[in-house]
């Protein structure tokens, strides 16, 4: 190990009063290490990620200070910049590595202050200053819009999601401000954020019946952040078909639907049973499946229990990813219209299920009242967007959350030119 000489101090006890009166607080011993001055210790440490030629540091790259000596190690490292914020960073167990843990900034100087110590404890010093400068890489922000283009039922949510999180306010509003959803007719909507990569835009009530859905992003080439900007997106087009609504009440074990606002049918149903009640609120059409094998065991019921089942199921609609469907149920007819016995799902006759497959699509509104079930989940479990209330959905927005409601669409339509 090389490092320059530290003076140390010898006083015996017979030199106690000269000791004292110098300063010197040791009796009989070479002194404490820890109060020599600090060594030079540039020769056993290194400095990856920057540059040995005077180029400025890439700031996209980590900070990282290693200890080269294998009889020295390191015991605090701290990076500051001019305006005096600290870097984060993580020193190893065994005092041979630190590394910064939150990127630097770009075009900012910082000093690096590194202590060591030797195997005899002696402390070592080395300070270093260096210049970030524009970053060598970019970071950015595609968007994928959902669901495929394709005619859905009026609850479909519109959803985007980003490649990259976006957790700052106003970079969200940055990104929301350059997704646009266009409807004929026109609709007031808004979009929501349901975490740091995920959006989804709804109108304040259902789409209407018939209309013309374009989505697109003007993102692209935009400024997010520092060194985050806007990546591609396709655009996107849907159309809506007739408006279906399915209302069950599981009171009343009966279920109407209803086509462009008229009744076009009422079914008696069964609905969950005490402790496997069917939750209440508004769902969205997930998917059809003609025929599926529904187990207990996938929805916590141990085999071999009085609960358990393990069926053939045709004509389920699904409404939720946990499992929760709208099917044929000819082992519980007798009970349809009467009682509730399932376990969670909505029952009926296999006729009236091949019905209600064949009228009911994907994006079409299914809604449970009355139950004594929890309620849907807003996100998570399939589409329950509709569940809040239009107020705190816009609340979920970064550009419109906190601000007035201004007028609809439809009374926008209604105003006369000088009134705009």
């Amino acid at each position: 190990m090389s490092h320059s000489p530290r003076p140390r101090t010898v006083v015996s006890c017979t030199l106690l009063v000269i000791a004292l009166c110098a300063g010197v607080t040791a009796c009989g011993s070479d002194g404490n290490p820890l109060s020599a001055r600090p060594y030079d210790a540039a020769e056993e440490i290194a400095f990856n990620g920057l540059s040995t030629d005077g180029k400025k540091a890439d700031p996209d790259k980590p900070l990282e200070v290693t200890a080269e000596s294998s009889d020295g190690r390191l015991t605090d490292v701290t990076a500051v910049d001019a305006s005096g914020r600290y870097v984060a960073g993580e020193l190893s167990a065994d005092g041979s590595r630190w590394h910064s843990t939150e990127p630097l900034a770009a075009n900012a100087r910082y000093t690096v202050r590194v202590s060591t110590e030797d195997d005899d404890g002696a402390p070592g010093r080395k300070t270093l200053t260096f210049d970030t400068g524009k970053p060598t890489t970019k970071k950015s922000v595609d968007v994928t819009f959902g669901p495929k283009a394709g005619q859905y039922g009026v609850g479909q949510p519109i959803t985007a999601q980003l490649g990259m999180p976006v957790k700052d306010k106003a970079q969200r509003a940055v990104v929301e401000r350059a997704l646009k959803v266009d409807s004929t007719p026109a609709v007031e909507g808004a979009w929501h954020w349901v975490n740091d990569k995920e959006l989804h835009f709804r109108p304040k009530d259902y789409w209407p019946a018939h209309a013309t859905i374009q989505v697109h992003s003007n993102l692209e080439g935009i400024k997010v952040g520092d060194r985050l900007w806007g990546g591609k997106a396709a655009s996107l087009k849907l159309t809506t078909g007739d408006s279906i609504i399915a209302v069950t009440d599981a009171s009343a074990h009966s279920m109407k639907v209803y086509k462009n606002g008229a009744e076009i049918n009422q079914i008696p149903v069964t609905t969950g049973k005490p402790g496997f009640e069917t939750r209440n609120g508004v769902k969205v059409v997930l998917g059809k499946e003609y025929f599926v094998r529904m187990r207990g065991t996938t929805v916590g019921i141990a085999e071999g229990t009085s609960d358990s089942y393990d069926l053939p199921v045709y004509y389920a609609t699904r409404v939720t990813w946990s499992g929760e469907y709208v099917h044929a149920a000819p082992w519980s007819v007798g009970s349809q219209g009467y009682a509730n016995v399932s376990h969670g799902c909505t029952g009926m006759s296999t006729s009236n299920a091949e019905w209600f497959y064949d009228t009911i699509h994907e994006g079409d509104v299914v809604q449970v009242v009355n139950s004594y079930g929890h309620e849907m989940e807003t996100f998570g479990n399939g589409f329950g967007d509709w569940n809040l209330a239009w107020k705190n959905w816009r609340t979920g927005s970064a550009l419109v959350g906190g601000t007035p409601e201004g007028p609809t669409a439809a009374d926008r339509a209604r105003l006369r030119p000088q009134d705009v």
